[in-house]
């Protein structure tokens, strides 16, 4: 802005015609103008420096971007771009300006997505998703989600397109990453279900080795009896094709008793047979308990579960623990007998655990079983001392426990779960009002 210059002190004289009035209104009216135009001035300088801020704020917006930014007119020609663009092709702000975006473009295909994006005479405001493949700085191609939005004038007309555009490599990158982790993590979970599995059988070998030596036994005592039976037979026999009279033939019968073998022999032979198919159904039990198979779904009748699981537990369980349970009729659901074995046997063991808390009193295990509204209810209650109030929010979280140390994993309850929920059920928590616990499986039931 120009100095001002200093008023004179003494006023020109008034030009001839034009008295001293007149003179001062002349300058007067030229000392407004005067104060008018430095005031414009200073608010013109005031609005560049605005302009200008605003030009840097813009400016510094667009080099912070991480997202490319493409700017063109009608014709495809770029007008504007910021610093991640550059950085991504390898070029500079003023090579790029007035180039065709199609030149930026690595593939006929992207050519063909942005000319049907750019050539289209009805965009809508919120614009238009498409891939695109730049060309990078070392010809390598960089896939970008691009969101292609029009740019209109005053009028309405449009003008040009603003191409917006992340680089998905990196998305991509960590999709992988993430996909792999969730495979690891999926393998883990495999894993702990199998050690757990693994745990509760190991706490039942004594209970299923007990269980099978019954019918083991038997059939060895059965087997031993068919050898001397046999041995008697053949006795009998060679005495038959020796020729022997029937005299003679009478009385070694009767001193070797082949009529009671005769009649034994069915009785033997169905024992037998029967302690061989306990024996299998065993092997079988545990061999579906072990199996870890989670996609394996078949019609499977709780009541059969719980028998199981009672058998087994009750083996290893204290003497004078009483374990309620009546089968009724049948109660079918789809899914893993293992699975729906090991959550059973798992909340008893856990009720037989609890019972032997408690302070005085004998120590009961109950399991109920009924259904309603298309649904199974399987309830396991114990008389012992319940679970703490602060503890029933976390009973079902992974690796808690109140048990001592070495005495449970914390795994057993999560596990039990997740198993539940994958078979399209849940699993409660709670106390009874005369005290202990109870633990609510809901299945939904077979349909007939």
């Amino acid at each position: 802005m120009p100095p001002r210059p200093p008023f004179r002190t003494e006023p020109p004289a008034p030009p001839q015609g034009m008295d001293d009035a007149a003179w001062v209104d002349v300058i007067q009216k030229m000392d407004e103008v005067y104060s008018q135009l430095v005031h414009d001035e200073i608010e013109l300088e005031k609005k560049n420096a605005e302009l200008e801020q605003s030009q840097q704020f813009i400016l510094s917006v667009l080099s912070a971007m991480s997202d490319v930014l493409v700017v063109c007119d009608a014709q495809g020609l770029i007008e504007e771009t910021n610093a991640a663009l550059c950085d991504v092709v390898g070029r500079s702000e003023q090579e790029l300006r007035g180039t065709s975006l199609y030149d930026l473009l690595a593939g006929e295909a992207s050519v063909a997505r942005a000319r049907a994006v750019m050539a289209n005479r009805s965009p809508t405001r919120r614009g238009e998703s498409i891939e695109l493949d730049l060309r990078g700085a070392g010809g390598e191609s960089v896939p970008v989600d691009a969101n292609c939005t029009p740019r209109f004038a005053a009028s309405g007309r449009r003008v040009g397109t603003v191409l917006v555009g992340r680089p998905t490599a990196e998305i991509r990158r960590a999709y992988q990453e993430l996909r792999t982790a969730h495979e690891a993590l999926k393998h883990t979970q495999q894993q702990l279900l199998h050690s757990e599995k693994m745990a509760s059988l190991g706490r039942l070998v004594a209970g299923v080795a007990h269980e099978l030596n019954n019918p083991i036994s038997f059939v060895l005592g059965n087997v031993h009896a068919l050898a001397r039976y046999s041995e008697r037979l053949r006795d009998y026999l060679q005495a038959v094709h020796a020729g022997s009279t029937p005299a003679e033939l009478q009385a070694l019968g009767a001193r070797l008793r082949v009529p009671h073998i005769l009649h034994d022999l069915p009785s033997l032979l169905e024992g037998t047979l029967e302690g061989a198919q306990r024996t299998a159904d065993i092997v079988n039990g545990l061999k579906r308990f072990s199996a870890i198979d989670a996609d394996t779904r078949q019609e499977v009748d709780l009541n059969q579960v719980v028998d199981r699981s009672v058998l087994w537990i009750g083996k290893g369980a204290p003497g004078h623990l009483r374990l309620l349970w009546q089968p009724g009729p049948p109660r079918l659901v789809r899914g893993n007998a293992g699975q729906l074995q090991q959550v059973v046997m798992n909340l008893l063991q856990n009720a037989v655990d609890a019972t032997g808390e408690q302070a005085s009193g004998e120590p009961e295990v109950r399991i109920l079983m009924d259904e309603s509204g298309g649904l199974v209810h399987l309830r396991v209650e114990d008389n012992g001392p319940g679970i703490a109030p602060e503890d029933l929010s976390r009973i079902f979280d992974p690796f808690f426990t109140t048990k001592p140390v070495g005495k449970g994993t914390g795994l057993g309850l999560s596990i039990s779960y997740g198993i539940v929920e994958q078979h399209g059920g849940s699993l409660r928590a709670s106390n009874l009002p005369g005290g202990g616990a109870q633990f609510e499986i809901t299945l939904p039931k077979l349909a007939a």
